[in-house]
């Protein structure tokens, strides 16, 4: 039987060519003298699969596409969209909670606002709330926590689908040292797990991931079975927190006596491995960083939360001479704020901070632009396994990318005047930009459209433009 060939023409007329100035990684900043592609008059070819087809200067792109349509956005920035490492989704509603560490945080305000999981209906509202919040902020994909309640999970995973949105998620593995309204059994949550990673892993663009919610609420039993999980589904996630606060620290060495420290709880459980995810690490040791490291094991620097709840300086200097995947978290709730460029603007601090504690300050060096971008894209992409998917417009890759207006504000605007470089406006923007500078956020070429006065803040426009 044979089947007719595609005209040439439908062929280019189901792609679309995005304009304006083009920006991207290749590489780390940190080992790479040419970390990133920039066009000041660029373009974005996008094929009808949601996937990038070519960057390049827009005479270019659009002379050896010229039947494609072109959708215009000159004087904005085209970049991949942003990467969140680390972010709760059912404490969207307590972000701002007032004057704990740690610990005494979590009994106060966290705890009890996850009682609520239980109920989907409820938790689908707050899932829908945070996803808006993502899109607002420009940041197309994130490794989240649930709860303990698997229907938080499945709330979450079908909010993403709606949208087409790529998401990595975990019920949360909880067996101890908790309310008893929120403990699972390490039975249950071997059973939770396995039937959430059957139901989602890689249904459409969901990943899994195995969520221990740190060393102190799980069980040494509990700790074998998340273990057992990843041996059974070696492509699935671990997402768990490590050496966030110096208490949490003693107390884990307290729960775990014959441990060599926080990190040696988890490796003694097989956790530690591609694909794991350590939100924060501030207070990390060196033989630590150096095991993270030849695990292939990622941190997610969350500069707001640990400034939020003064729980240290994460050392970024010191994972980049281990070799260790770094990517930027938000942290939400104990972080402050939805958005990556807020998240930069912070992390650019907590490294500034760094020479206040040094022997000698000439030996810290600062987070450049370049590096804090790189952190919420393609660094991002790397720690999480997935630069071969986003992160970058690498031809193949998904197109989830923004569109940033970089005078989205009258002081962003007059403090632009000075800029004289792309680097001089990542700098700016990042400390002077909010959610006001996402002008769109796309989702495999498809594009979500902020809209205002109405619940939720989003409506969902699923055209080409």
């Amino acid at each position: 039987m044979l089947t007719a060939a595609v005209p040439a023409f439908a062929q280019y007329q189901q792609q679309t060519i995005y304009r304006g100035s083009v920006l991207h990684f290749v590489a780390d900043p940190a080992t790479s003298q040419n970390p990133y592609e920039y066009y000041e008059d660029g373009a974005l070819l996008v094929g009808s699969d949601g996937k990038v087809k070519a960057i390049g200067p827009a005479s270019t792109i659009i002379s050896s596409n010229y039947q494609a349509q072109v959708i215009d956005y000159s004087g904005r920035l085209i970049m991949p969209g942003f990467i969140d490492s680390h972010v709760h989704y059912p404490q969207t509603e307590m972000i701002g909670s007032f004057g704990q560490q740690l610990l005494e945080w979590l009994n106060t305000y966290t705890f009890p606002t996850e009682k609520q999981f239980s109920d989907k209906t409820y938790a689908k509202g707050v899932a829908k709330t945070f996803l808006n919040e993502l899109m607002r902020n420009g940041t197309t994909t994130a490794l989240v926590f649930g709860t303990v309640h698997p229907q938080s999970v499945d709330a979450l995973f079908e909010e993403a689908q709606t949208r087409n949105m790529r998401i990595i998620a975990g019920k949360v593995m909880m067996d101890r040292n908790a309310p008893s309204w929120l403990l699972d059994t390490p039975a249950t949550s071997y059973a939770d797990s396995k039937a959430l990673i059957q139901r989602w892993h890689k249904n459409g663009r969901a990943l899994y991931a195995v969520t221990p919610r740190f060393a102190p609420t799980s069980t040494a039993a509990q700790l074998t079975e998340a273990g057992r999980l990843l041996q059974e589904y070696p492509d699935v996630y671990m997402h768990t927190h490590l050496s966030e606060n110096k208490g949490e620290i003693a107390w884990v060495q307290e729960l775990f006596p014959s441990s060599n420290g926080y990190l040696d709880v988890y490796n003694s459980f097989g956790l530690s491995r591609k694909r794991s995810v350590y939100a924060h690490g501030v207070h990390l040791r060196d033989d630590e960083f150096a095991s993270l490291a030849q695990t292939q094991s990622a941190v997610a620097f969350c500069p707001t939360s640990n400034l939020f709840l003064g729980s240290g300086l994460f050392d970024l200097q010191k994972a980049e001479d281990y070799g260790v995947h770094v990517g930027l978290g938000t942290d939400v709730g104990a972080g402050t704020s939805f958005s990556a460029l807020q998240t930069m603007n912070e992390a650019y601090k907590v490294i500034q901070l760094h020479k206040a504690y040094a022997e000698d300050p000439s030996t810290r060096e600062p987070l450049t632009a370049l590096k804090a971008y790189y952190l919420a894209t393609l660094g991002a992409a790397k720690a999480l396994d997935l630069d071969n998917k986003i992160g970058s417009f690498k031809v193949g890759n998904e197109a989830d990318f923004i569109v940033v207006n970089p005078n989205a504000t009258d002081l962003l605007k007059f403090r632009m005047q000075r800029a004289t470089s792309i680097v001089d406006k990542l700098f700016v923007l990042q400390t002077l930009g909010d959610d006001r500078a996402i002008e769109k956020t796309y989702l495999m070429g498809k594009r979500q459209t902020v809209t205002t006065g109405t619940t939720g803040g989003y409506n969902y426009d699923y055209g080409y433009n």
